[in-house]
């Protein structure tokens, strides 16, 4: 075996603060926030003179994070936060929620807009696409009756 766990997804923001309240409203915790420089940064990234902070989400179930930057330097070179879905790269996070309903009223006290409607599949899920601040764009999946027990939410959805 070669992969032992996913760490993190990043996502790169201009504004962290907001980034942040939006997915602690989601559920996250702020593990830390911390400014990264230095040569193995330089290194790792390939961006000579890079400085930015970071700010690590946490998921609820401690397995699963989110890392967000704000670059400082070098400039950004390219925004790709409006791109639709269809756009090739990547997409979005999906998440578990154990009420759709409830957590799109609450994201919108946060600027989050539905980007389609929330559909149903099956009788297993209710799935939906939400912008976030930034237009950082997430899933939603709320499990439905029996299969609320499963521990990948989103496995049989695609």
């Amino acid at each position: 075996m070669t992969v032992k766990r996913m760490d993190n997804v990043g996502i790169v923001v201009e504004d962290l603060d907001a980034a942040i309240a939006f997915f602690v409203e989601l559920g996250l915790e702020l593990e830390g926030r911390a400014p990264i420089q230095g040569e193995w940064a330089d290194g790792v990234t390939g961006l000579r003179g890079m400085r930015v902070e970071i700010a690590m989400m946490r998921t609820p179930d401690g397995h699963s994070r989110l890392e967000l930057s704000r670059f400082l330097a070098p400039p950004v070179v390219a925004d790709h936060r409006g791109a639709p879905v269809n756009a090739l790269g990547y997409l979005r996070v999906m998440f578990a929620v154990d009420d759709i309903d409830d957590t799109l009223a609450r994201l919108a006290g946060r600027g989050a807009k539905l980007v389609g409607e929330v559909v149903r599949y099956q009788d297993i899920y209710r799935l939906c696409y939400v912008r976030g601040p930034e237009g950082i764009l997430i899933g939603l999946a709320e499990q439905l009756g029996q299969q609320a027990g499963r521990e990948n939410p989103v496995e049989h959805a695609h």
